[in-house]
């Protein structure tokens, strides 16, 4: 008996030991990766950096750059999610508490963080994209250094963190070349158009191409007109006796009359040879006035995104001094959904105050926001924003003793909407939870800022307040209140 019991003693511990050389084994091995890992994410990113700091019009290199920056972009999210994913036996009394926070806030299923759960096969299938892309680097490398690099001003430096600019590497060099190069063999007007949904960064883009110092001068005039001016008088709004080419951006928020184009592109084409249009739209039907294929616009990948927000909220703070906040970041980012516009307002608030409890009571206002709008219209703000509906944000001004509903409408620029004097309050304020002044808002409609562009022509968004009757008798003394922006 003792002899059969010693062997099962003996074989428990020959397999508890086996067991723990594997998980041993295994650990050495992930850790081995995660160092891969971040060295090869390290190269791209420099690699991705100095290209776009250099003009290229090969075509060919910008596909190559767009695989090396969506690339990086993924293996960026992932080394964060387990960078900031604090080890169980490193937490302290302090991260329980925050912890605790997170837990009153989970995310909703459909928006759950990416950094719950580390998967090793994800880690496997980026690490193989990086090293095939790093593998055929060389030679991109190579021509990269054959291209002119940009100059580059402290103001354009700004502008690069404070608008997303880091983004579109592609397509900001797309429209580069349009506007620097003769595409035109005929000499008539160019005209490229860019299509896209609504805030995924049109006008940034194109705000951001124009403010290149080669564009500038490569241009005697920019003008920005919209699909009224060209309805009404588009073609005398161009300068007449202004020498040089001039670069025309019109944004069309609807179709516009085939006869009243051909006017207009009459116009244009009377001036200087290598005169440019630029429009912007939503609608994919204006692509006909094109002389060049359409740019597209779609929605930021969710890594690009979430990478994106975590360098726009921290600024020129190392997130890795605050690995708190940047969990918290990596969360905000993933519920706001790709939300480009509020992720500026929420970034720009929350870089004011780097306190974790702070961040996290913005991410449960927001989050509550997401979870109403999900319970009552079956859709993230995002998404109806997107189509112009409303968006429900009650729970935002219920602190400042608002009962009724309070609704959000698509952004407008301000010219849109009128010149009514604006309220000292904003929309940021309001996300904070910091409006003060709500109680002395005036009564009737006023406008508030939503955001205002720090890129030419400098658009300001702004919402307006409106106090409507209630729609039935048994509500007539209650009143409700809507943002319409």
């Amino acid at each position: 008996m003792e002899i059969a019991v010693s062997a099962v003693t003996g074989e428990l511990l020959s397999r508890f030991i086996s067991f723990l050389i594997k998980k041993h084994r295994e650990r050495a091995s992930l850790d081995k990766k995660l160092d891969r890992l971040r060295h090869l994410v390290l190269r791209v990113h420099t690699v991705v950096e100095e290209a776009e700091g250099r003009y290229i019009t090969n075509a060919v290199m910008l596909a190559r750059l767009s695989t090396l920056a969506n690339a990086m972009y993924r293996g960026y999210c992932l080394v964060d999610s387990i960078k900031y994913l604090p080890p169980a036996e490193n937490i302290t009394s302090q991260q329980d508490q925050v912890s605790r926070s997170c837990s009153l806030v989970s995310p909703v299923k459909r928006f759950r963080t990416t950094h719950s759960v580390l998967d090793r096969n994800e880690i496997q299938s980026v690490l193989e994209d990086l090293e095939t892309v790093v593998a055929n680097m060389a030679e991109f490398v190579v021509l990269l250094a054959g291209c002119e690099r940009m100059y580059r001003t402290p103001y354009d430096s700004y502008l690069y963190i404070e608008n997303f600019m880091f983004a579109r590497v592609v397509e900001k060099k797309q429209i580069a070349n349009f506007l620097l190069q003769d595409v035109s063999l005929t000499g008539a007007p160019a005209v490229l158009p860019i299509i896209g949904g609504c805030f995924v960064g049109k006008k940034s883009l194109v705000g951001y191409a124009c403010h290149d110092r080669r564009v500038q001068s490569h241009f005697s005039s920019i003008l920005h007109l919209n699909a009224d001016d060209i309805w009404r008088k588009g073609h005398q709004l161009l300068p007449s006796t202004q020498p040089g080419r001039i670069l025309v951006v019109v944004e069309f928020f609807s179709d516009v009359d085939d006869d009243c184009w051909e006017q207009f592109y009459a116009a244009m084409a009377s001036k200087a040879r290598g005169s440019k249009v630029i429009i912007i739209s939503r609608l994919e039907a204006t692509a006909r006035f094109g002389t060049m294929k359409p740019i597209r616009l779609n929605n930021l990948p969710h890594e690009e995104y979430v990478y994106l927000f975590k360098v726009l909220v921290f600024g020129s703070t190392n997130p890795d001094d605050h690995p708190q906040l940047a969990s918290i970041a990596m969360e905000t980012a993933t519920v706001l959904n790709g939300l480009l516009m509020t992720a500026n307002v929420i970034a720009e608030m929350l870089r004011k105050n780097l306190n974790a409890q702070h961040w996290l009571r913005s991410l449960k206002r927001f989050r509550n926001v997401v979870e109403d709008n999900l319970s009552a219209f079956d859709a993230h703000p995002k998404h109806l924003l997107e189509k112009d509906q409303p968006v429900d944000i009650t729970r935002l001004a219920s602190r400042y003793g608002y009962r009724a509903p309070l609704h959000l409408m698509s952004p407008r620029a301000e010219r849109s909407i009128g010149q009514r004097e604006l309220s000292g309050v904003t929309f940021g304020e309001l996300v904070a939870g910091s409006c003060s002044a709500m109680t002395q808002f005036p009564k009737g409609d006023f406008q508030i800022v939503i955001w205002e562009s720090r890129l030419p022509p400098y658009t300001k968004f702004v919402a307006t307040c409106v106090e409507q009757e209630p729609p039935s008798a048994s509500s007539s003394s209650k009143k409700r209140r809507g943002f319409e922006i």
